[in-house]
């Protein structure tokens, strides 16, 4: 058994959600691993990490909008220290997780046809945020 790890810098622009499957997919290649388990981890409170459809943008679009209505900014939150949309993006955080799992075989994750990796940035300012990627197998 072998195993591999590295930090994926990913540059936000605000609020959203970024498909990071591509950059995760080279790292994986570059590695040489042909089966194993990948393990994804968001290094950051506000942002995190979510398998979801990857090709309807209209997806994306909705589920922004449902995090909003489930943590909406406002006032009536203790935590503010860094503006109103601080302790919204810890919740939505919070609800979708910050790692991943994704079995690997044949040098390629057993992503389903429609699904992709997205960095959700949870912040209204941009960010520079790390995702940690390992994978242990061979």
């Amino acid at each position: 058994m072998r195993q591999a790890s590295t930090i994926l810098a990913v540059s936000t622009t605000g609020r959203g959600l970024l498909d990071i499957t591509d950059d995760v997919a080279r790292w994986l290649d570059a590695t040489g691993m042909r089966e194993g388990l990948l393990t994804l981890l968001c290094r950051h409170t506000s942002a995190s990490l979510l398998i979801n459809e990857n090709a309807a943008p209209a997806v994306r679009r909705d589920l922004l909008r449902w995090l909003d209505s489930v943590a909406p900014e406002g006032l009536h939150y203790e935590h503010d220290d860094e503006g109103p949309d601080d302790m919204p993006a810890h919740l939505k955080a919070t609800l979708t997780g910050v790692n991943l799992s994704i079995p690997v075989a044949g040098g390629r994750m057993l992503l389903g046809t429609w699904q992709g990796i997205y960095l959700a940035e949870h912040r209204a300012s941009p960010h520079r945020r790390e995702v940690a990627l390992h994978i242990f197998g061979d």
